[in-house]
């Protein structure tokens, strides 16, 4: 069924297209709303979000054991983050999960929900759970601030950049130096019949705008910077939707292997994007080095302090320090690197022990 949101109602509003269909991409003024989104003056519309609900007295104990996450000590209104992996480690879901302390709550992507909730339903056995895809009477509305007057709403809180009980970062900077601090999440579950009432008058912001929010944190999202061949690793996710010391799941094998050896086969990068240019490059457009392909571009935005930026997922052997080549039809980017994954091990900065890979602090 084909989801619109009753907020491109709204004036100006110019409906989004791809994985964000159904809300909008802009109300007419994308940099001052993007501006007013990281201050806090704005909300962003993401009711096309999927939600799937997971309830029962066996709910986070069956979860914590399909999940990459550690769920049994869940409390009531605390948010984490879980992968879902193949045999082969790569990622299958990737959701958001809150807990009322009789339903755990799971926002994913628009097109995770329906094969999401249909896979756990198969995986249900004799456990006490009821799973259901609740996205026609559920959405979700975010903000970089906690809302005051949405107090009673279930409230995800995102982790990112913070590294949790049992992940690791594989990030190269210092933790405080993230640039995902400087965007604090929240995502509020909205029931979809009083999304405008709950909306009022507050000004809203498009995709665009949360969009080069998301890519300035480094932020990646599954279905726009993931592929087929994804592994938590190379997007530095096991800092936060890992557990790596937690019991049996599936994917396990692969994800204690890769992180046994130091560094995954790909890395994420961030980019910042030759400005003389009027356009962005497309997500799939090849990176390369000397005429050699070395990568693509996920996602690209404008920001409204630096310009055009990129998400992009390179080759490991990739020198941090040169400028790459993003080609785009007839337009070439340059575009200079900001390390999120790091290439070699020595580099990685660990959490819980506090040593840098490879040598002491």
């Amino acid at each position: 069924m084909t989801y619109n949101s009753l907020l491109l109602s709204r004036p100006g509003a110019v409906a989004a297209g791809g994985v964000d269909a159904g809300v909008a991409a802009h109300y007419g003024e994308p940099l001052p709303e993007q501006r007013a989104l990281a201050g806090g003056k704005a909300v962003a519309d993401f009711s096309h979000r999927g939600v799937v609900s997971v309830s029962g007295p066996d709910r986070l104990s069956w979860l914590n054991t399909l999940s990459s996450q550690q769920l049994t000590g869940l409390k009531p209104g605390e948010s984490s983050e879980l992968l879902l992996l193949s045999i082969q480690g790569r990622i299958d879901y990737d959701a958001r999960i809150i807990d009322d302390g009789e339903t755990a709550w799971l926002i994913v992507e628009t097109a995770e929900a329906q094969p999401l909730a249909a896979w756990l339903n198969s995986m249900k056995f004799m456990l006490r759970v009821e799973v259901s895809d609740v996205s026609e009477k559920w959405g979700v509305l975010a903000s970089t601030h906690e809302v005051a007057e949405w107090d009673q709403l279930l409230r995800w809180q995102d982790p990112w950049p913070n590294v949790g009980p049992g992940g690791y970062a594989y990030s190269p900077i210092e933790q405080a130096q993230h640039p995902g601090y400087e965007r604090p999440w929240f995502e509020y579950l909205v029931p979809i019949e009083d999304l405008v009432n709950t909306v009022g008058e507050r000004r809203l912001a498009g995709t665009m705008a949360s969009e080069a929010l998301r890519i300035a944190a480094w932020r990646p999202r599954l279905g726009v910077d993931t592929d087929e061949k994804s592994i938590p690793h190379e997007l530095d996710l096991i800092r936060t939707a890992v557990h790596l010391a937690k019991g049996c799941y599936k994917g396990q094998e692969t994800v204690a292997r890769v992180h046994n050896l130091g560094h995954p086969p790909r890395r994420l990068v961030f980019l910042h994007l030759d400005g003389s240019h009027h356009t962005l490059p497309e997500a799939g457009s090849p990176i390369h080095v000397e005429g050699r392909a070395v990568g693509t571009v996920t996602s690209s935005a404008l920001h409204y302090e630096m310009g055009p930026i990129a998400l992009a997922m390179v080759k490991r052997s990739v020198d941090p320090s040169i400028t790459l080549t993003v080609v785009d039809g007839e337009q070439n980017y340059d575009a200079a690197q900001e390390i999120i994954v790091a290439p070699d091990a020595g580099q990685v900065v660990g959490r819980q022990t506090g040593f840098i890979r490879g040598r002491h602090a």
